[in-house]
């Protein structure tokens, strides 16, 4: 039986996502910028992926842009915002917490003379907006905080944030990584208040590949790719029309199932919390407010060998974002997680698919790992 419990690194496909990409590509298989019976028929379905998944968003339609995923969204709405800021200043305030896509885009822009402030986490793992406004500067461009960090769960609150700039009248722009957000929490861009959301369809049970970026209605952002002027002339390059169609199938299936998910995923999430906490009193549990993530931690044993150990019994697990490659996490460092905490610290991903009985059968194994490793410390 496998068992598949890193749903915050990837999720499978639903098979209402692979059956809309599949009928792309047998039938209406088109280009849309055709303006043949192929292409046209190609545009509708394009039309309507932009509409289903701007809803689901809670944006219009003119504000969403695809792209190839959360790293490419992240990158893009970073460093279009300091651009289009450019005569207003050069300070950008984010977190120690981010994912790379946002880390790696901040050390290059600090390296071609922006001043980046890193805010450190609270308690909880995530960012106050009185953190931010203690950080705030008259020449502050953008402020760029993850909605719901991807190897915690920890959710920041970016309405405060969003009210802190108002408050403050910073003409700084407001972006957040909301890739482990959408689709698990309920939310809006007038809800947080932000300017540029970035999302991703591989969280959500679509292809990996395919993702947006929300670009509030009077925000301008240079092109991301210049050419045949796709996506309002700034994303150009023909459409991944099976990805987009998939990623819209994604966010309806997603949407409608939303509130009995997010409460069965958070049952499961405290099931495993209280059975563990019962069964091994040494484990520690990282803050977050998710309901589809728990860090947790068995601090004496090593990461690899629990993952390993479950491995074999056919259970998949992280110890922190896939991204990291097996590196130290900088989240749980960055959190001031002692060094032995961070070494046996595992992350679960539940999804809407993840059951109570795989849950248990998790928790019996991790168990036996704990006593079966132990005569190896």
């Amino acid at each position: 039986m496998e068992i598949y419990l890193d749903n915050a690194a990837t999720t499978r496909v639903c098979p209402e996502a692979a059956e809309a990409a599949m009928h792309v590509m047998l039938e209406t298989y088109g280009n849309p910028g055709s303006t043949h019976t192929k292409g046209r028929e190609a545009r509708a379905v394009l039309d309507q992926a932009r509409k289903a998944v701007a809803a689901g968003l809670g944006c219009a339609e003119k504000e969403l842009i695809f792209t190839s995923g959360g790293t490419e969204s992240d990158n893009w709405a970073i460093r279009g915002a300091v651009r289009a800021q450019r005569r207003k200043g050069k300070h950008v305030i984010s977190s120690l917490t981010e994912h790379d896509a946002v880390r790696k885009t901040l050390e290059e822009l600090s390296a071609a003379g922006c001043e980046v402030t890193l805010l450190p986490p609270g308690p909880d793992g995530a960012v106050s907006p009185e953190a931010v406004r203690a950080a705030l500067r008259p020449d502050t461009v953008l402020v760029s905080l993850m909605l719901v960090n991807n190897e915690t769960g920890a959710v920041t609150d970016i309405a405060g944030v969003s009210r802190v700039l108002r408050e403050e009248k910073s003409p700084a722009l407001l972006h957040t990584d909301a890739v482990q957000g959408f689709m698990k929490l309920p939310f809006t861009p007038k809800s947080l208040g932000a300017d540029l959301i970035s999302v991703s369809g591989h969280k959500i049970h679509a292809p990996k590949g395919i993702g947006a970026l929300y670009v509030r209605s009077g925000v301008r952002l240079e092109p991301m790719l210049t050419g045949g002027g796709q996506e309002n002339g700034l994303r150009s390059g023909t459409e991944p029309l099976p990805q987009i169609a998939a990623f819209a199938e994604a966010v309806r299936q997603a949407k409608s199932a939303m509130p009995e998910a997010s409460a069965r995923m958070a049952e499961l999430r405290q099931y495993c919390e209280e059975t563990l906490s019962r069964k091994l009193p040494n484990a520690v549990f990282l803050p977050g407010g998710a309901s589809h993530i728990l860090s947790l931690s068995l601090p004496g044993y090593r990461s690899e060998v629990l993952m390993n150990y479950l491995e074999a019994k056919g259970i998949c697990v992280s110890k922190s974002s896939a991204c990291k490659r097996g590196r130290r996490s900088h989240v749980l460092e960055a959190m001031g997680v002692p060094d032995r905490v961070i070494d046996g610290a595992l992350r679960l991903g539940f999804s809407r698919y993840t059951t109570r009985e795989e849950c248990e059968i998790f928790c019996s194994e991790l168990v036996n790992a704990a006593g079966e490793l132990r005569t190896a410390l």
